[in-house]
């Protein structure tokens, strides 16, 4: 009844009419506002740690290796270049001693010492005869205490004798074998990554680094570094979406689904203490189970970089929102076990 009468009184009021695009933009701005909040409340987002590193072997023997001279003495030739791929026991460097009868003259040096062994050995053998037979006599009373004890002391210096000479002849043995290797050999099969250059006038240690090596073969893993304010969130077997360098893709953080061109894979070990930067090395290895394998070693090469998306709880879009705002850690899991 009031608004009738106050229609009454203006006239002008009640011919105004909101026009009809303001009507749609009202619709439209609160249709938008309802499916923003359902989107926000309803919508799922999977919570993500993010962390760079580099590919590496996972297995500590398939990692790049030094190759070490095992004798001293200078190179004579090189059988190999950086680059090359070399197959278990292939030579990779000839070493030869600076003085070139070495190897002869400690040859012939074992020969005497092999021959002083037996000369002993033979008159060791012909005391303790004469020990026995002096021995005889001196129970028989035919003998003296004294020539038997001379005897028995003979024996006793000889048996020194061939064991001194013996230990000699190990000696040599040990020396003539070390000396021998002159070959530097391919532990396994494998690319020879650097060579240290040198020629005939290059002098080497035993011990000196020659080369370096990566075995063929190896099993690949990411080698992830995680902020320590989430690496207390992730588990031995937790899944982790993978970009690679130089490899095409489309990441989604909160769809794992959606992505295109990332890689699947597994957490395997879990450093218990942070490196210098703060930071926790986690290792990703290929996730079996998935479908899509990793890329191929020569498109994806060890030291490669790469990144990471460790996956953790599925929440609400509006509630990854609001802990990106706050700066809060992902969501904790109450039935996860380290």
């Amino acid at each position: 009844m009031t608004t009738d009468r106050t229609q009454a009184y203006f006239k002008t009021l009640e011919s105004i009419q909101p026009p009809k695009v303001m009507r749609a933009v009202a619709i439209m701005i609160a249709t938008g506002l309802i499916a923003v909040i359902l989107f926000l409340v309803f919508m799922p987002w999977v919570q993500t740690t993010y962390g760079r590193g580099s590919i590496i072997a996972l297995s500590p023997n398939d990692r790049v290796q030094e190759i070490n001279a095992l004798v001293s003495g200078r190179i004579q030739k090189w059988f190999v270049e950086d680059g090359s791929y070399v197959k278990a026991n292939d030579p990779i460097l000839q070493i030869v001693d600076n003085d070139p009868n070495f190897l002869e003259r400690l040859q012939t040096e074992r020969q005497q010492v092999a021959f002083k062994l037996e000369a002993n050995q033979n008159a060791m053998k012909t005391a303790e005869l004469d020990l026995a037979r002096t021995e005889k006599l001196f129970n028989e009373g035919l003998a003296s205490r004294r020539d038997f004890e001379a005897v028995r002391i003979r024996v006793e210096d000889m048996k020194s004798k061939v064991a001194e000479a013996s230990a000699q002849l190990t000696r040599l043995d040990v020396s003539l074998s070390r000396s021998s290797v002159q070959f530097v050999r391919a532990p396994r099969d494998g690319v020879i990554l650097r060579v240290n250059a040198g020629d005939s006038s290059t002098f080497l240690k035993a011990g000196d680094v020659v080369a370096t090596f990566i075995p063929a073969n190896a099993e690949r893993a990411v080698a992830l570094y995680i902020d320590g304010r989430d690496i207390a969130l992730a588990r031995i077997g937790d899944k982790v979406r993978l970009q690679f360098e130089g490899w095409p893709s489309i990441q989604f953080s909160g769809w794992p689904s959606a992505a295109v061109g990332i890689f699947s894979g597994e957490i395997v070990a879990i450093d218990p203490t942070a490196d210098p930067n703060g930071l926790f090395r986690v290792l990703v290895q290929e996730d079996k189970s998935d479908p899509h394998p990793w890329p191929d070693s020569s498109y994806v090469r060890f030291g490669s970089k790469a990144r990471g998306w460790v996956t953790f709880e599925t929440v609400s879009v509006g509630y990854e929102v609001w802990r990106q705002l706050n700066n809060f850690p992902p969501e904790f899991r109450k039935t996860s076990t380290p």
